[in-house]
């Protein structure tokens, strides 16, 4: 464990005028009330808040973050209440410990609505000081540094996912690229040990074959930049586990085929350098295409600054080149927290400042549960990200597939809600399309203008998603409300009375309903009756000869009430999935309709509707509810398998490891060394297919695996 006097010499090492009273005070304070508690590893329970305040050291942050970070525990796991830090502390360190401390300490119905509850939290605390969740992440990363010491599976695995689509998604947003890393290949580690230690083996191997060869390519690549006064630091690193897997999965690749598991970084002294060594760079070497990014004029989202570009490079090989100024470098590995300076007074910490913190909190007022707020959060802060402009060139950040509808809703929530048309580079395209890196967007709006449900079937963004998700509800409100007011007033005259605000407003007790309007809404819906109403304001009045029969107006059935989660279907039609290319949920589909069969499904890249181009009314656009899951779709793949002892054994361990299911197996070609087959899968997407892909291609004896068109 870290000593009290060596934490106050780490913070006073780069804070001279930090309040070492406070952390002396705050040491053993929060050693004193954690006492004789144990952590699950059996050490003591303060040598967890001391590791995080030791990270946080290491980010260079105030004394009073490392305050809080001592002390995050103390109101949860003790005695001591938000009263007694502030009294002792002062109100900042209070608030900060406030943040941190309130996010555990629920108890709702599910671990699910738990955890979305939680993120809220979270993100309003972080909201109004980022120190929050600078706190939040250090101490999630030390836990996982640790979370080999609990002994059930099922509790690591969760926390493992936790940190995966949460905790390290916010890391990347605001910076912290080493926090990301360090993150993501804990919980990979948790959440596929088999696909981690595969990937590792491969770079061990790597490693030995040639550990040489990138001490030869920094001296050769040390040599081309530093020319006319030009001076660099070069180095190389292997990228994460975790990194390659993703990428083999987003690129649909071997691991053979990756080009980049070793990225170099070359750093300078001014921007002008940047680029001088970037024209050397590629004076000197050939230029892979498609490969080049320049984020120092256009930046990431969360500060980040580099020239990327991917050349054939000493050696021939064939490697990544980050180029960046010491500053740049900063920010990329520490963020926010390379921001952290002492030299004009207090330094920034109000989270609103950050335009997708801003967004992330729109989204949390358009939504109404905690589930759907988690879901479109998810949906924000996880994808790969375009970069477009705005017609006076400020720099909008979407997400993979984005569309103009995306784009207006991330200027401003009323340009998106208005949107009639879009201007792509100056021509008009349709608001369904794909925007891509670069694209200049002008949004056309009208005021007569509102937003379309069907919409949603193209949205990918989560503001946008949420924005139109709660339009549709306050319709259909309107709808039900108007529907209710009728029926009230109807049934109020036949007996003779006036429907009146006052009548009802006497019963909303009754009813546990807040407004007028609540008691229209559930009548309309058919939650009541309006004799129910009528009754309860005039108790006299006696019961109908003839039961008064509710009308409502009906919703749609939820697809989970179907044979088959389609959206854009007559309900009750029957619906049959393509055996030539076997959809799943997450791809794009095509319904074809057939004669005494109903509708066949197929993927929108299927040889077979070529057959059909010249019948174009037999088309029908549907797509998939996101909102459902299941658990018997079937994915074909064809494998190409070495011809040794175990092969099939092995194939299918890692099938079940991942959760899928063989139905059917058939061998198409067979020679002494290798088998050709066709698989198929029972899946619950087509995600859940590509992870099992990926975690088959990590195999030696698997020379090939690709889904199966035919």
């Amino acid at each position: 464990m870290i000593r009290q006097f060596e934490l106050v010499e780490r913070v006073k090492a780069y804070d001279p005028n930090t309040d070492e009273d406070a952390l002396n005070r705050a040491y053993v304070f929060a050693m004193k009330l954690h006492g004789s508690q144990r952590r699950a590893s059996g050490d003591p329970y303060f040598s967890h808040p001391l590791e995080v305040a030791g990270i946080l050291t290491d980010l260079k942050l105030d004394a009073a973050s490392i305050i809080t970070a001592l002390l995050h525990d103390v109101v949860e796991d003790t005695e001591a209440t938000i009263d007694d830090i502030e009294r002792m502390f002062g109100k900042e360190i209070a608030r900060l410990v406030d943040g941190v401390t309130k996010l555990g300490r629920l108890e709702l119905q599910s671990e699910e609505t738990k955890h979305a509850e939680n993120f809220g939290k979270l993100l309003v605390a972080m909201s109004e000081d980022i120190r929050v969740l600078l706190v939040k992440l250090a101490d999630r990363l030390h836990n996982m540094q640790t979370l080999y010491h609990i002994t059930s599976e099922e509790k690591r695995r969760r926390i493992a996912r936790e940190t995966m689509d949460i905790y390290a998604p916010l890391a990347e947003r605001i910076g912290m690229q080493g926090f990301k890393d360090q993150l993501e290949d804990l919980a990979f580690a948790q959440l596929n040990p088999d696909g981690r230690e595969s990937i590792v083996a491969r770079l061990d191997f790597l490693k030995s074959q040639g550990e040489e060869l990138p001490v030869r390519i920094i001296k050769e690549l040390k040599q081309v930049v530093c020319k006319d006064g030009v001076e660099a630091a070069v180095s190389g690193r292997l990228k994460s586990p975790h990194s390659i897997w993703r990428k083999m999965q987003r690129k649909n690749i071997t691991f053979e085929q990756l080009s980049d598991i070793m990225a170099f970084r070359i750093v300078v002294g001014t921007i002008g350098e940047c680029y001088q060594s970037l024209g050397e760079i590629h004076r000197h070497y050939p230029v892979v295409p498609g490969r080049f990014k320049d984020y120092i004029s256009t930046a990431k989202p969360n500060g980040y600054q580099s020239i990327h570009t991917t050349i054939i490079g000493p050696e021939r090989q064939r490697i990544e080149i980050q180029i960046r100024t010491e500053e740049m470098h900063e920010i990329a590995e520490f963020g926010v927290a390379a921001h952290w300076r002492y030299k004009q007074g207090e330094p920034q910490v109000e989270g609103r400042q950050y335009r997708w913190i801003r967004e992330l909190l729109d989204i949390l007022e358009h939504t109404t549960n905690p589930e759907e707020f988690l879901e479109h959060t998810k949906l924000e802060m996880y994808q790969d990200q375009v970069f477009c402009f705005t017609p006076k060139g400020a720099v909008i950040a979407l997400p993979q597939g984005a569309s103009p509808v995306d784009f207006a809703y991330a200027v401003h929530s009323e340009v998106g809600d208005t949107c009639v048309g879009a201007k792509v580079n100056g021509r008009m395209v349709q608001l369904r399309s794909q925007l891509n890196n670069g694209d200049q967007v002008e949004i056309i709006t009208s005021k007569a203008q509102t937003p379309s449900p069907d919409w949603e079937q193209f949205v990918v963004s989560g503001k946008a998603k949420a924005r139109l998700r709660r339009y549709v509800r306050i319709k259909e409100r309107e709808q039900y409300i108007e529907l209710g007011r009728q029926m009230l007033h109807k049934a109020f005259r036949q007996e003779g009375y006036d429907c009146t605000e006052k009548a009802l407003r006497g019963v909303l007790k009754r009813f546990k309903m807040d407004d007028v309007a609540d008691i229209h809404a559930a009548v309309g819906q058919g939650h009541h009756s309006a004799r129910d109403v009528l009754v309860a304001v005039f108790p006299g009045v006696k019961s109908a000869s003839k039961p008064q029969k509710v009308v409502s107006i009906s919703k749609p059935k939820k697809a989970s009430d179907n044979a088959v989660p389609v959206k854009g279907l007559i309900p009750g039609m029957a619906v049959h999935y393509a055996h030539c290319c076997h959809p799943l949920p997450g791809d794009r589909i095509v319904g074809i309709v057939t004669t005494g069969k109903g509708v066949t499904l197929h993927t929108i890249d299927c040889d077979t509707l070529a057959n059909f181009q010249d019948t174009p009314e037999r088309w029908v656009d549907v797509s998939w509810d996101v909102m459902t899951e299941s658990d018997d779709f079937t994915g074909r793949l064809h494998l190409v398998v070495a011809n040794e002892p175990g092969s099939l054994g092995s194939l299918s361990t890692i099938i079940g490891k991942n959760q899928g299911n063989i139905s059917n197996l058939k061998i198409t070609n067979r020679s002494m060394d290798f088998f050709e087959m066709l698989i198929d899968v029972q899946v619950q997407d087509v995600k859940h297919l590509s992870n099992i892909v990926a975690a088959l291609r990590t195999m030696p004896v698997i020379t090939s695996v690709e889904r199966a068109r035919a």
